[in-house]
C-alpha cells in the first residue's frame, strides 16, 4: 500500500478547507480549491512546488462560491480537468453571478467539468484510489471521497465536527442530509478520520456519539 500525505490549507472569508492529496511518487488531486488572492494560490503554489507534485486532478464535493473559487486557477496552472457530480453543474455555472454579492470581484468563472461524478465510482490518481459516494442534502449532488485502505473520508460540507451542513441553501434539504449522514457516513467505521469543508477534523466514531444532528 502505497503511503498516502493529506495536506489542508484553510482560504478564503468562509475559512474553507482546501485538501490536497499525494502518493510517496509525488502524484497528487486538489479537492476544493478555495483559494481566492494572489497571496492564497502563492501558498498552494508553493507547497505543491516544494513537495514536487504532479497535479493530476482537480475535485468538488460540491460546488458552492467558497469550495470552486480556485477551480479556474487550478485547472488552467496545471491543466487538469474538472470532476463534479453532474447535479452540481447549475449550481457551478451560476457562481459567476452571484460572486460579487460576496466580495469575489475578481473571480474568475470555473471551467466546465471535463468528467462527471457517480455515486461508487472509484477515481484513480497515481496511487490515489478515491471511492466517490454521493451524500445530497447540503447541496442536490454533494459527494464525498472515501479512502478506504487509509481509514480517511473528505466530506465537504456534509458532517462537521460537532455539527453538520446547512440545508437552507439552493438543493438543500435536512431529511436528504439526515440520512447521508445516517446511511453513508455513519455507516464507515467508527475510526474512519474525517476531514471536513469548514473547521477540524474529526472520526466517525465521535460523531456518532456527539453530533446533535439526533436532534432535528
Amino acid at each position: 500500500m502505497s503511503k498516502l500525505t493529506i495536506e489542508q490549507f484553510t482560504f478564503n472569508a468562509f475559512q474553507e478547507n482546501t485538501i490536497v492529496v499525494a502518493d510517496s511518487r509525488g502524484n497528487a488531486v486538489i479537492i476544493d480549491p478555495g483559494c481566492y488572492t494572489s497571496t492564497e494560490k502563492a501558498v498552494l503554489r508553493s507547497y505543491i512546488d516544494e513537495q514536487q507534485l504532479r497535479v493530476l486532478g482537480l475535485l468538488n464535493t460540491h460546488c458552492h462560491i467558497d469550495h470552486v473559487l480556485g477551480n479556474h486557477w487550478v485547472s488552467s496552472t496545471f491543466d487538469v480537468a474538472l470532476g463534479i457530480h453532474p447535479l452540481e453543474q447549475e449550481g457551478l455555472f451560476r457562481v459567476k453571478e452571484y460572486a460579487h454579492v460576496y466580495g469575489f470581484e475578481g473571480y474568475e468563472p470555473s471551467p466546465e467539468p471535463g468528467f462527471l461524478l457517480s455515486d461508487q465510482m472509484t477515481l484513480t490518481f497515481g496511487a490515489i484510489a478515491l471511492n466517490v459516494l454521493h451524500t445530497p442534502g447540503h447541496s442536490a449532488g454533494h459527494v464525498v471521497f472515501y479512502l478506504e485502505q487509509e481509514g480517511i473520508v473528505i466530506n465537504g460540507d456534509v458532517l462537521f465536527k460537532g455539527s453538520f451542513g446547512r440545508t437552507d441553501l439552493p438543493g438543500g434539504d435536512l431529511p436528504t442530509l439526515k440520512n447521508s449522514i445516517y446511511k453513508v457516513l455513519f455507516e464507515l467505521p467508527e475510526e474512519t478520520l474525517v476531514y471536513c469543508g469548514h473547521g477540524p477534523t474529526t472520526t466517525i466514531g465521535a460523531e456518532k456519539k456527539h453530533n446533535y444532528i439526533a436532534q432535528f
